[in-house]
């Protein structure tokens, strides 16, 4: 038969490893740019004064024309099909809560603790990605998926070690911690759960539909509040909203989503755990803040933990 041919098999696993590699290269870029976002925003709150919510806003109304025209060319192409009741209700639960819930937590968050700090207790979240993969879904967990684990958060404690400094005098310190911990509990179920969903309707579908689903939360919420004055004001504050629209979610969402759909959200996870090492660079370069030994040694680690995604293993604990 011709699938047990050698040359036939060979050329199924190398193309397997390309297209894994593909995933790799996607998702890497991907969370290197959402990791640009801690530094636009706490450059936003510096320059401008603006509120959590108005910049928040701000974001998704200039990144809304890209997810709409994402959903008029998805929703247009014959060759899918039409998505049921249930599948409506996941898409929007996973949109409010991956890019709604989580990203109204971590703005309101920045506005009390370091973007460093953020970033350590945000990427909490690859961790959350496999125990709800593995309580949720009974997703096998590899030896090699845990290894890269262990590499990433110990580059990454490394790596922060000297920018904690965790100021005990600040009232709002453990309120600001504890918003961008619900940011990593609400992202981790979005992450796992489109997992589960990009299979069955695709990447840029579920990612225009979610999308739009958490635009629509945030403009609800913002009208609801009552006040648009922060709208209305021109000037740095559209300047940021368009850098965090462009950079810090439309591409990287994209991305991602794409990265998903080859890979598996585990492996997307922890690939995503170079972010904390990428928001230090970015800090060095755009802040001038000066990086430390100990933020050198997290950064090997952490490129050791992705690299080593690259070659998962397959057997199951």
């Amino acid at each position: 038969m011709m699938a047990g041919h050698p040359i036939f098999l060979s050329g199924f696993i190398l193309n397997r490893k390309k297209f894994f590699l593909a995933g790799f290269i996607i998702s890497f870029i991907g969370a290197v740019l959402f990791s640009t976002k801690a530094i636009i925003v706490k450059k936003a709150f510096a320059d401008t004064h603006i509120d959590p919510l108005s910049l928040l806003t701000i974001r998704m109304t200039l990144s809304l024309p890209f997810f709409l025209a994402a959903a008029f060319f998805v929703g247009n192409d014959v060759r899918t099909g039409k998505l049921s009741f249930r599948q409506w209700l996941y898409i929007v639960l996973l949109g409010l809560f991956g890019y709604y819930l989580s990203s109204y937590f971590d703005f309101q968050g920045l506005k009390y603790i370091s973007a460093g700090l953020e970033r350590l207790i945000l990427f909490l979240y690859p961790s959350f990605v496999i125990i709800l993969n593995r309580i949720v879904f009974k997703e096998r967990i590899s030896r090699v998926q845990l290894i890269s684990l262990a590499l990433t958060y110990t580059g990454i404690g490394l790596a922060y070690y000297d920018e904690l400094h965790l100021d005990t005098a600040n009232p709002d310190f453990v309120w600001g911690s504890a918003l961008v911990f619900l940011c990593a509990i609400t992202y981790s179920i979005y992450i796992a759960g489109s997992g589960r969903m990009i299979p069955s309707i695709g990447a840029a579908r579920f990612t225009a539909y979610a999308m739009l689903s958490a635009t629509g939360g945030i403009f609800i919420h913002y009208l609801l509040r009552g006040d648009y004055s922060q709208l209305i004001i021109a000037g740095d504050r559209w300047t940021y909203g368009l850098a965090l629209a462009v950079i810090a979610t439309v591409l990287p969402t994209f991305l991602l989503s794409a990265g998903l759909s080859r890979i598996g959200s585990n492996n997307v996870a922890i690939i995503s755990s170079i972010g904390p090492v990428s928001t230090i660079l970015q800090a060095h370069w755009i802040l001038g803040e000066r990086i430390h030994t100990g933020q050198i040694a997290g950064t090997v680690l952490v490129i050791a933990g992705v690299l080593l995604t690259g070659w998962r293993s397959r057997t199951p604990l």
